[in-house]
């Protein structure tokens, strides 16, 4: 699944959907993540304030990873340290 996001919201969205394409539940990243489902529902529905940690966590739970892109093309994060 490729997703592309460029706000909180967008981001919260992606991570719902790919939630759902894998027919999970909130309760089900949460089991996986350690994180209340209450801070799961803030993530997907787009709160700013969420930690860089958990979105992270919250991504790998779900098997997606994360890249940073230019327009024109695409930048790998390792390349950016």
């Amino acid at each position: 699944m490729d997703l592309s996001a460029r706000t909180a919201e967008q981001i919260g969205e992606a991570i719902r959907r790919a939630r759902k394409a894998r027919g999970w539940t909130q309760g089900d990243v949460s089991a996986r993540t350690n994180l209340r489902v209450a801070t799961i529902s803030s993530l997907e529905n787009g709160d700013a304030g969420t930690k860089l940690a958990t979105l992270l966590a919250v991504m790998a739970a779900l098997g997606l990873e994360f890249r940073l892109a230019e327009r024109g093309g695409s930048v790998e994060i390792e390349d950016i340290f």
